[in-house]
């Protein structure tokens, strides 16, 4: 390990005291992969700092993410700092593997986010963001690239502050500007962090005399703006006037952790310059396994808690399956317990018992082996069979199902088909594969056309899937052209629809009779303190018992079954409310099971004598362009039914903003390289759903 000047001060004897799982987060090309790179060459886990532009780095090492030089695959590795293990996740940038973000947040207790010190805060850097909101992730943030042309520490927090709205505490001042940074003013301990040209390590002074004033300055604005939010802070700096660095240091802690605050670093990690002091912010200010909540699960509809402590019983979620030449590889958190090699162990969701093979500690695709995993651990095991992404593996005596994380919905698809006939069976069971390692991946049988579909979250990421496809199976397959996945809504719903499901053929026959009230729901404007998955709600205002409780569940269920074709086009429906007014029952012939049929066939029915809209996918899309070009691209985005809804500049480029439907972004990278002479580029995030034109109504159903 190498030298360097720790802040923290180790608490505690807890061996979990001394444990964080973190993830590095930001938009694509801000250098997540370049300061996860350092911060394994500066903690001595690597001996040769790997660069991303020659395809040497440790956590982008499958093939693909070489060829373009992104992370595709979210990529564990663990390595040791000042006496602390990390846990650290490097995860994509791009936005066709947001889901790979989103499993690896559900089993983090805390976050570098990385921005780039000209653009600030970008698209991804948003949506990456508003998901560690989600999980209610503490965050420090990380502005990178100080040394680049228009590098600006106080524009780049200005717009966290406006963009992303946390209270930025800022800790450091930057020495020197753009190609001339070379450090920073540490302005917790009034220090000065100074790194020479290839140096390891930094060398510390004190603050140089024309940054004391100014540094000074900083220190208090950030003094008052911890004492504000801080009653101990608060305490102290009425009494002194200022805060000593101990109780500031003590002061971030509980903000970071509290989500009240967020601590700001600055740096130049292709430079090596400012990772030390941000793997000191990691273990300083972000929560160990002993910091946060028990994990919550429940077991026969009853909620119960699991502690991180490994002697209680065993509790862990699987978030990544991986299939490697040398075995299937499970990325577990554990959360309460211990696992040691060979246990059997319980799979909740799919009820089955696994038995663990061996247990890995991961350096990307490099593993060492070991005994046993504990509470707090995240780890790879080897063995499992059925287990997927999102289950829950549990102590056999002591079950417990947790909450796995959620999975967006595809939003682009193609057709695929293998070009050898006898090559259709491998065909099938590769995809099935992926759709094992990766939950946002989907795969169905066209009924009209027969033909196999691929859904994912967009080009990239379904051409990524494919060249697996052809890699690793060996497999020569045709691609459609893509397409969008539509779905449809209640634009004018109807009240009181009455079906009736009367079936008399011998026997025992089905009864049950349903008045269903059908609207739009908007799960952001409903005001009622509804909450609908899928954009989804059910209610019921029967009284008098005319409805049994069980049978409202079952016509709950059958009105889920209809949604997975509207009357439209066959599309999945999405933003209703379905409120269960009356019924009748039969003494004899009611049951569940007519009910569900009943909910089914009635909502259908109601749908098809409902108004009904065709929503398609829509995207925010940033376009960054010279300004000479700009014309160009604002008439290429109107002919692609675009709606500008911002522009600017920065760092001297144009820089426009536009929703844009997804359907039309097809092929608009070639087009915008050809356009600007290969000078444009352009980021995506989907924004949700709008109505489709009337025209694509007719074009569009199967």
């Amino acid at each position: 390990m190498r030298t360097h000047v720790s802040t923290h001060t180790h608490t505690g004897t807890d061996p979990l005291a001394g444990v964080r799982n973190l993830g590095i987060l930001a938009h694509v090309d801000a250098g997540k992969t370049t300061v996860t790179e350092r911060i394994l060459y500066t903690t001595g886990t690597t001996h040769k700092r790997g660069e991303v532009h020659d395809g040497t780095t440790v956590t982008d090492f499958d093939p693909r993410e070489r060829d373009r030089g992104i992370t595709i695959f979210a990529a564990a590795v663990s390595c040791s700092w000042d006496g602390h293990r990390i846990n650290l996740i490097d995860t994509p940038g791009h936005v066709d593997f947001a889901d790979e973000v989103e499993r690896s947040l559900r089993v983090l207790d805390g976050a570098v986010a990385v921005f780039d010190a000209v653009a600030g805060v970008e698209p991804q850097s948003e949506s990456v963001w508003r998901q560690a909101d989600r999980h209610g992730v503490p965050r420090i943030a990380f502005v990178n690239k100080m040394d680049r042309a228009g590098a600006d520490l106080d524009t780049a927090v200005a717009s966290i502050r406006e963009r992303l709205h946390p209270v930025p505490l800022v800790v450091q001042l930057p020495i020197g500007t753009e190609d001339g940074f070379t450090g920073v003013v540490d302005l917790v301990r009034m220090r000065a962090l100074v790194w020479a040209d290839g140096a390891d390590a930094a060398e510390e002074g004190p603050v140089p005399d024309a940054l004391r004033e100014e540094a000074a300055h900083r220190r208090w604005l950030l003094e008052e703006a911890v004492a504000e939010r801080h009653p101990a802070a608060l305490e102290e700096f009425c009494d002194r006037e200022t805060l000593t660095a101990a109780t500031l240091a003590a002061a971030l802690r509980d903000l970071t952790r509290t989500g009240d605050g967020v601590v700001v670093l600055c740096g130049s990690a292709y430079r090596n310059r400012g990772v030390e002091p941000l793997l000191d912010a990691v273990v300083t200010y972000l929560p160990s396994p002993l910091d946060v909540p028990p994990v919550r699960g429940t077991h026969d509809g009853t909620e119960q808690e699991r502690p991180a402590d490994p002697t209680a019983p065993m509790a862990a979620l699987a978030f990544k399956v991986n299939a490697t030449p040398t075995g299937r590889l499970t990325y577990l958190r554990v959360y309460s317990g211990t696992i040691e090699k060979g246990d059997t162990v319980w799979d909740a969701g799919t009820r089955r018992t696994e038995r663990i093979g061996r247990i890995l500690r991961v350096r990307a695709d490099r593993h060492d082996p070991l005994e046993r995993a504990v509470a707090g651990d995240i780890v790879a095991v080897v063995g499992l069979k059925s287990s997927r992404a999102g289950s829950t593996l549990c102590a056999p005596g002591a079950p417990l199902l947790l909450e796995p994380p959620g999975v967006a919905e595809p939003v682009v698809h193609v057709a695929v088909e293998a070009r050898r006939s006898t090559d259709t069976d491998r065909l099938a069971a590769a995809l099935t594969r992926l759709t094992e390692e990766d939950p946002s991946l989907a795969v169905r049988a066209d009924p009209d056309t027969g033909q196999t579909v691929l859904s994912g979250m967009g080009e990239l990421h379904l051409e990524v899937a494919m060249e697996r496809v052809r890699r690793e199976h060996g497999l020569e397959v045709s691609v459609g052209r893509p397409g969008v996945a539509y779905r449809e809504t209640v634009g004018e719903g109807v009240t009181g629809f009455v079906y009736r499901h009367v079936k008399q053929d011998g026997g025992a026959g089905q009864f049950a009779h349903v008045v269903l009230d059908v609207e739009p729901w908007e799960r952001d404007t409903a005001g009622d303190g509804s909450e609908g998955a899928g954009g989804f709600v059910f209610r019921s205002t029967v009284v008098g018992g005319r409805v049994p409780q069980e049978y409202v569940r079952a016509v709950e269920a059958g009105c889920r079954d209809a949604l997975a074709a509207g009357p439209l086009g066959g599309h999945p429906v999405t933003g209703l409310r379905v409120t269960l007014t009356d019924g009748q029952t039969h003494v004899k012939d009611s049951s569940d099971t007519a009910f569900r049929t009943a909910g089914r066939f009635g909502l259908r029915d109601a749908l098809r004598a409902s108004e009904m809209v065709l929503l398609e996918p829509v995207v925010e899309v940033t376009v960054t362009v010279p300004e000479d070009a700009v014309g160009g691209v604002l008439g290429d985005l109107a002919a692609r039914r675009g709606r500008v809804t911002g522009s600017g500049t920065r760092g001297g480029a144009a820089v426009v903003t536009a929703t844009v439907p997804l359907a039309e972004l097809f092929g608009y990278a070639t087009r915008l390289r050809s356009r600007t002479q290969g000078r444009g580029t352009f980021t995506a995030r989907p924004t949700g759903y709008a109505p489709a034109p009337v025209a694509t109504t007719v074009t569009t159903t199967r």
